[in-house]
């Protein structure tokens, strides 16, 4: 009986793996443009979305279109946060204010299907003492795209199409936009108040990256009867 048993116990194992491989295989994130804060030397995801924030003279914003799950893991503009670098050829003017701006448009793996993102690049918005970081960013990165619901959608008219959508943690091909789709609070534009998309779904725990409850109640009743089988098994012999 003995080879039997180690033959239940390697299949059961095979197919615990199988079935948290399928959970974790469907971990699903966004596609869309996250805003960020310059502290000096740093990146830090915003509070605020561009719309509502008004940022001081001599402040640095960024922007980076990626694939995330949510603001834990959002990937941060790829130049640094250097107001001097960017504004060294702007400079300050009565009645106005400078706002450094750094517009990363990601990698090509994170680029919908059919589509090449443009060259990271530095602008120095010079606009009205209380112009927000979303006026400030179409001073100088038209044309801007948004969606029906205020939200970012594209820079520079990068992406082409797209906002906001879900992609499979598989293959990061994107899906159909549903309740889950990243949603905007601010009437001028602008990834919600929190500084990009907030993930309702997965932030309310439905339809998260791990596995789901039914699954690991799937996996425990197959373990379960296997650790029976074994058992009659010995009864047995």
């Amino acid at each position: 009986m003995r080879n039997p048993v180690v033959a239940l116990l390697a299949a059961l194992v095979a197919a615990s793996a199988v079935l948290l491989g399928a959970g974790s295989a469907e971990a699903a994130g966004y596609r869309y443009w996250s805003f960020w804060d310059g502290n000096g030397k740093n990146w830090e995801y915003a509070t605020q979305g561009p719309s509502l924030l008004r940022p001081d003279d001599g402040a640095v914003q960024g922007f980076r279109f990626a694939v995330s799950e949510d603001s834990g893991d959002a990937a941060q503009p790829r130049r640094a946060p250097d107001f001097g670098a960017i504004c060294a050829d702007t400079p300050a003017k009565d009645g106005q204010k400078r706002v450094a701006l750094v517009i990363d448009p990601g990698t090509a793996a994170d680029a919908p299907d059919g589509e090449k993102p443009p060259a990271p690049r530095t602008a120095c918005a010079q606009v009205a003492p209380d112009a927000s970081s979303a006026e400030a960013l179409a001073s100088v990165a038209k044309p801007l795209r948004y969606d029906s619901s205020a939200m970012l959608c594209a820079i520079s008219g990068y992406p082409k199409s797209g906002c906001g959508e879900q992609v499979s943690g598989e293959d990061g091909s994107a899906q159909p936009s549903s309740s889950s789709q990243p949603s905007s609070s601010s009437e001028t534009g602008a990834p919600s108040e929190t500084g990009g998309a907030s993930k309702t779904a997965q932030d309310d725990g439905d339809g998260g990256g791990g596995p789901s409850v039914g699954l690991l109640v799937g996996v425990g009743a197959v373990l379960l009867l296997g650790v029976a089988a074994v058992v009659q098994a010995r009864r047995r012999r």
